[in-house]
């Protein structure tokens, strides 16, 4: 599985200009593109997601994009295993790949390990589930009697995926946070270049109003309304992404139409405003660059 190569990643948040200059790299590079986007994987989720349109597709070859349909969900481990596919098979050609993408989890595995090795069993799973979350807390606290390490307590999702993991694996929280430290992130056979582009907070605002008028000016109301019975409200990560889940709630009656952009465009910056704290804080020191000024692709990791 050992690699010896450079590869390229460029993020930054939502709206602020990743994809044209990814193309434009990418094409005097003769790379290929790799998305770190976790919206792009499903098919028919074209206009909420800004997917690059068919004629920017066939600028630069592209992977993980229409990967998979909504009721085949994506997880790190697959993007991991399906990016490392492409990255060998790029290579073959003889080719550079460019990672583009602001996805953090995702992006988080060119750096870090991101999955364990604990297999759950799905009985188990199960009945974890049926537990009301102060029974599963006393049972994690029991099964933790030095503490429950940076648990967000109040999220019964994540307390579920904890007590799973102790109960399948007979260890501590504490002990698998030291065995998960110990694991080598999925890339560490590459040279991972990292560059983010970021924008002026006001400058970043214009651009989000501009996209959300976009996205409804191409059809994100009917594009909701023909993902619905393909089983769009059952994907969890779909449904919830911004965009989607606003729509949803004016098809099924819980906003006004009229309220649809500007409530888009408020989730948005507040969106915008976590994942410039995420990058700061989980991505390792990096090339920052102000897309304002920035002018010749050269810039971005040379």
């Amino acid at each position: 599985m050992s690699h010896s190569g450079v590869l390229h990643v460029l993020t930054g948040c939502t709206a602020v200009g990743k994809t044209e200059w990814a193309l434009r790299w990418a094409e005097a590079r003769g790379a290929e593109i790799v998305s770190c986007d976790s919206l792009l994987f499903y098919r028919g989720m074209d206009v909420g997601t800004a997917k690059p349109s068919a004629a920017e597709l066939a600028r630069v070859p592209h992977h993980l994009v229409d990967l998979c349909d909504l009721g085949d969900r994506m997880d790190v481990t697959r993007y991991v295993a399906r990016t490392r596919t492409a990255l060998a098979e790029i290579a073959a050609r003889g080719r550079s790949a460019l990672v583009v993408g602001g996805s953090g989890f995702y992006l988080k595995a060119f750096f870090s390990p991101v999955a364990d090795e604990v297999a759950v069993p799905a009985s188990l799973r199960a009945e974890v589930a049926a537990l009301p979350l102060a029974v599963a807390l006393d049972r994690l606290r029991a099964l933790n009697p030095s503490g429950l390490e940076t648990l967000d307590t109040e999220n019964p999702r994540r307390v579920a995926r904890a007590l799973e993991r102790c109960l399948a694996s007979g260890r501590t929280l504490a002990e698998l946070a030291a065995e998960f430290a110990r694991q080598p992130a999925p890339f560490a056979d590459w040279a991972v270049k990292l560059a983010r582009i970021d924008r002026a907070p006001e400058e970043l605002d214009r651009r989000i109003e501009a996209r959300v008028a976009a996205m409804l000016r191409a059809g994100l109301v009917g594009e909701v309304r023909r993902l619905l019975p393909l089983g769009l409200a059952e994907n969890p990560s779909a449904a919830r992404a911004i965009g989607y889940r606003e729509t949803i709630d004016v098809l099924e009656g819980r906003l006004p139409e009229r309220d649809l952009a500007s409530v888009i465009v408020k989730n948005t910056r507040a969106l915008v405003k976590k994942q410039r704290t995420w990058f700061r804080t989980q991505l390792p020191p990096h090339r920052i660059l102000e897309g304002a000024t920035l002018r010749d692709i050269g810039e971005l990791f040379d």
